[in-house]
């Protein structure tokens, strides 16, 4: 039996886009001395902004049909990061700028993990209100 909510279902979409903000960062990093190398990125607030409508549009139909949710997301849209300055061997990546991506991408996710937790700890507490 899965037990979820709203919440709970665009948290799990957070932290899947800020995990893949990490994942993108540290491709960036790990791409610093590849020849022509362009930097990648997401935009995170369309993203989430879509994400979130997704689920909201996934609970209405899971309301009228009655049936499983079965979140259906697509993949994020990650594209090269315009406006960087190239270097003469034509690779865009900026160490401050992955740096600083990768500081905001750990607190969003670390923000998403205690935000989680909360909701998780308030419906364990609605399940227990009765044994208690």
């Amino acid at each position: 039996m899965q037990i979820t909510t709203s919440l709970t279902d665009q948290l799990a979409s957070y932290l899947d886009l800020s995990s893949l903000e990490l994942k993108l960062t540290a491709q960036n990093m790990a791409n610093i001395d590849t020849p022509g190398y362009r930097t990648m990125g997401i935009d995170f607030g369309a993203e989430m902004e879509r994400s979130i409508a997704a689920v909201i549009a996934e609970r209405r139909r899971e309301e009228d049909s009655a049936g499983n949710l079965s979140l259906t997301s697509k993949r994020a849209a990650v594209e090269k990061v315009d406006g960087l300055l190239e270097r003469p061997d034509g690779n865009n990546v900026s160490m401050d700028r992955e740096g600083m991506k990768m500081a905001e991408a750990q607190l969003q996710f670390r923000a998403g993990v205690e935000l989680l937790k909360h909701e998780v700890s308030t419906i364990l507490d609605a399940i227990h209100a009765d044994s208690k």
